[in-house]
């Protein structure tokens, strides 16, 4: 029997780099943890606020250790959110904000600011869950029923349904007197991280640990309907579960942080390309490297018109951009 997956894979992306189980802990990952702390360190160290002030350990409690954390959860999160896509999908060019997830996710919170203003940061990151994963379960809808898969386009229809959505957005938002606002949330900085406004991430610290737990049924899911099936896994449970944890790390995210635009679609493929495809021995590769990348952003953003910030989001889309037209013509190359 020929599988769905296998009928489809020619069209869609070169077949999986598999290169065995590898250990989830030796040096290279040993070493790798040591120079994300080093970013991490100098995060906690980087900014325009004297500690050695009277109160510079209490703005230091307050500010740049909750910013860190953030770091780490929301960098963590949104890079292994696009690897759980990429497998589902089986693109390699698909990641929340090229699937309109993030989009949705910014639809959900305008649409709690009009209808309940008042409301707390659970409830606005509740709905932001909701309106996420039912994007993301439009964009498969829409997917399904595409008979073209290559890799182009499936990326090109998630790009198409978050523009629509995200036009919807603005244009409520401007309806309401909000456009700040929308703007504001999607400009995904760290500026306003703070203690007390950031623990709802912690979240996310579960969404990987049960991404590592289903990481061999994800796996086997991504090998198509017909084959999960063969080997007695749930291809539509696993779907549906996948996606629910994609949403839920990403309208967390959206909600304290903003978007983090081609950070899933970055960091998964260069571990791929380094270390194959399999889902459990690369989550904690994607988690550090997307930790990594993060910081250094956010880093660059504070340096480089310091006393002034850059927006992480602008520098990531610029690396992002960058490394996904290289991606492209890499396919191309390839054929």
């Amino acid at each position: 029997m020929t599988s769905r997956a296998t009928t489809a894979r020619p069209a869609t992306a070169p077949a999986p780099r598999r290169r065995g189980r590898e250990r989830l802990l030796d040096v290279k990952l040993l070493i790798g943890l040591a120079v994300v702390g080093a970013l991490l360190v100098a995060s906690l160290f980087t900014g325009v606020y004297d500690l050695g002030a009277e109160d510079g350990a209490q703005m230091f409690a307050i500010t740049r250790v909750p910013r860190t954390i953030a770091l780490v959860l929301a960098g963590a999160a949104m890079a292994m959110s696009g690897l759980v896509m990429q497998l589902l999908t089986q693109n390699r060019f698909v990641e929340p904000s090229t699937t309109g997830t993030t989009e949705w996710a910014g639809l959900g919170l305008i649409a709690v600011m009009i209808l309940a203003p008042q409301s707390s940061l659970l409830t606005r990151m509740g709905v932001a869950v909701v309106f996420a994963f039912i994007g993301t379960m439009v964009f498969f809808a829409v997917l399904q029923r595409v008979t073209l898969r290559s890799s182009l386009i499936v990326p090109i229809i998630g790009l198409m349904l978050g523009a629509v959505v995200s036009s919807v957005s603005t244009f409520v938002a401007l309806q309401f007197d909000a456009l700040q606002i929308l703007g504001v949330w999607f400009a995904g900085s760290f500026t306003s991280v703070l203690r007390g406004q950031y623990e709802v991430l912690w979240v996310v610290a579960l969404v990987a640990v049960a991404v590592f737990v289903l990481a061999d049924r994800l796996t086997v899911a991504g090998l198509g309907e017909d084959v999960a099936s063969s080997v007695g896994v749930s291809y539509r449970r696993m779907v549906l579960a996948g996606t629910a944890l994609v949403a839920l790390a990403t309208g967390v995210v959206t909600v304290v942080v903003g978007n983090l635009p081609f950070l899933g679609l970055v960091v998964p493929n260069i571990v791929s390309m380094l270390r194959g495809d399999d889902l459990r021995s690369n989550l904690p590769w994607v988690c550090l490297l997307g930790i990594g990348v993060v910081t250094l952003c956010d880093l660059v953003g504070r340096i480089v018109i310091m006393p002034f910030e850059v927006p992480v989001s602008l520098i990531l889309g610029v690396v992002g951009a960058a490394v996904f037209i290289a991606l492209l013509l890499r396919q191309r190359r390839r054929g």
